[in-house]
């Protein structure tokens, strides 16, 4: 029974820091866009013209609202 505690213990430990085989992490590059013209207000005409461009998806940000296409990387 501790063998089992213990054991449990240990796979809880590794899957809550990251450590489990299970567990990837897979990053996000972005890039401002070449084609969308004017301020960005609606992550959705963002995202439309992103994917135009070949991106997985876009985003406003900054103060001047510029629209940022999303991918992942490798």
């Amino acid at each position: 029974m501790k063998f089992f505690s213990a054991a449990s213990f240990l796979l809880l430990l590794l899957l809550a820091t990251g450590m489990g085989p299970l567990v990837t992490e897979a990053r996000t590059c972005e890039s401002p866009s070449r084609h969308f013209k004017g301020l960005c207000f609606s992550k959705n005409n963002c995202g439309h013209v992103c994917k135009t461009e070949g991106f997985h998806g876009g985003h406003c940000r900054g103060f001047r609202r510029r629209c940022f296409c999303t991918k992942h990387c490798v």
